[in-house]
């Protein structure tokens, strides 16, 4: 059993997402022990990037804020494989087709394996296309995180079928961002994928509150939240790592709230047979 499924097994896992980089290397670092430490069950580190398109305005923001603080690749991976040595949960890079190819595929790999990261998620790249990277990752252990949004539709299970790690449903359309209300059918894109995959399927784009995480993670086996978490870093800067911390360890409170109440229904199930 590798990390990633260890982080799902027996329980709903919560999923914080940082820039790494934002607001400097020394506080993504710091960030990593203290999410751990809060109950962070895998973590979700992005790459700084000039054209994040799948990302709103706050994360963009993350992105511009770390490029200019002298964040790039090679730094973020070195800082990543001292974090490493610490943290246990599985970490997962979140990047752009641009930024593999321009790095190299198998250079970039290889720094992946060495540094211990688990997964990848790379947004703008179709599931058409998921070819390009699938060999190189495949061959250094790398798993790729597969994306399934409302608008997938009749590909869900397509997508669903091939999945490793994790799948990462995407709650809403449009852009990252903290959303009031999430109003897309979530539970009917999770059965699609459970009749063909029992790969565990985590909820992002959108989540802020406690109960949006603990309603998510009572219909998938995980919540994410990104943006929620890059705009305390936005306003604390320096300052953020309890503040962040605090926050990990309410989400993930909430989650596993969630996760005791379905095994209260479990065992009522199986007292009426």
């Amino acid at each position: 059993m590798n990390r990633i499924q260890e982080a799902f097994q027996n329980k709903k896992a919560f999923i914080p997402f940082i820039t790494g980089g934002d607001p400097s290397l020394e506080i993504t670092e710091r960030l990593l022990y203290a999410m751990e430490e809060a109950g962070a069950d895998l973590i979700e580190i992005g790459i700084p990037f000039s054209d994040p398109t799948a990302e709103g305005v706050v994360i963009q923001k993350a992105n511009e804020r770390a490029l200019e603080a002298g964040c790039t690749t090679d730094k973020l991976f070195d800082t990543i494989k001292r974090a490493r040595k610490k943290v246990r949960v599985p970490m997962v890079f979140l990047t752009y087709v641009n930024p593999i190819y321009t790095y190299g595929k198998e250079r970039f790999m290889k720094r992946c394996v060495e540094c211990g990261i688990d997964g990848l998620i790379v947004p703008d790249m179709p599931f058409e296309e998921k070819g390009e990277l699938a060999p190189v990752c495949a061959d250094y252990g790398v798993e790729i995180i597969s994306l399934i949004a409302p608008t997938s539709k009749e590909r869900i299970q397509k997508i669903a079928e091939g999945a490793q790690g994790y799948i990462y449903c995407v709650s809403s359309l449009g852009v990252t961002g903290v959303r009031s209300e999430i109003t897309s059918d979530i539970a009917g894109m999770v059965k699609l994928v459970r009749q063909v995959t029992d790969t565990p399927c985590a909820v992002g784009f959108g989540i802020s509150t406690p109960q949006q995480a603990k309603e998510m993670a009572g219909i998938a086996d995980g919540a994410i939240v990104g943006s929620a978490i890059v705009k305390i870093i936005e306003e604390y800067g320096k300052d953020a790592v309890l503040s962040v911390a605090e926050y990990v360890q309410k989400m993930k409170r909430a989650v596993s709230e969630r996760s005791q109440t379905d095994s209260v229904q479990d065992f009522l199930s199986f007292r009426k047979l």
